[in-house]
């Protein structure tokens, strides 16, 4: 009908799903950060400093996690300038909602409590398994970059280095300078562990498997197309 079709073409549907597939994509990141957290066995390199700084200040941690991303993406408006794209400022929008769903995770999770090191390792391996699940619905939907992931972009771009070299060297810096931070607040090494590097080293060899199967039936054009 000539009605439904000038609606079509006044909103954009596909860009619609796209935006509903980010947010979902943020959610299950958030839930798989929450229950690497969990697992006591140290949070993902990504959340290092936002969680350590929760562990110090009276706020959650979904919300150092927004400050932390504001700062990342501050980051990248200082190295790009003028050169910063327009629709990037979106991603001021990405850290509220990614907190949001991180202390939405936190109240979820909140009857976890692991008493035996096997139940510490199945916690994590769910948690990366649903960090995995959420960085690729993030990068299927290709609307706004996550702030972390776009500041390293930022960088490879203008150093010209790879993303993935770059990649490691973030999140190996982010976990340093939580190490500083914590032990400077309490003189002991709080919230990082052996969990940290496991969910560093598996995150990307599951988000690779999940894209493969994706890519095979065909999940990621029945999402967004």
């Amino acid at each position: 009908m000539p009605i439904f079709r000038r609606i079509s073409e006044l909103v954009n549907f596909k860009m619609i799903k796209r935006y509903f597939v980010l947010v979902a994509g943020l959610f299950f990141m958030g839930l798989g950060v929450d229950l690497i957290t969990k697992s006591n066995l140290g949070t993902s390199p990504i959340a290092s400093v936002s969680y350590v700084l929760s562990l110090i200040f009276p706020l959650t941690f979904g919300v150092t996690t927004f400050l932390v991303s504001f700062l990342f993406i501050l980051i990248q408006i200082l190295i790009l300038k003028t050169d910063f794209p327009k629709e990037q400022y979106l991603q001021v929008l990405v850290g509220p909602i990614f907190g949001f769903f991180i202390d939405f995770g936190m109240k979820i999770f909140s009857f976890v409590d692991s008493k035996f090191y096997s139940q510490e390792i199945i916690l994590l391996l769910l948690g990366c398994i649903l960090l995995a699940l959420g960085i690729h619905l993030e990068v299927i939907a290709n609307v706004i970059i996550n702030p972390g992931e776009g500041l390293v972009k930022t960088i490879a771009n203008k150093t010209k280095k790879e993303f993935g070299n770059i990649k490691i060297m973030f999140d190996c810096t982010l976990v340093l300078t939580a190490i500083v931070i914590s032990l400077f607040a309490f003189r002991s090494i709080n919230g990082l562990g052996e969990g940290t590097i496991i969910s560093a080293i598996l995150v990307g060899h599951i988000t690779k498997i999940i894209r493969n199967i994706s890519q095979n039936f065909n999940i990621g054009k029945l999402l967004v197309n």
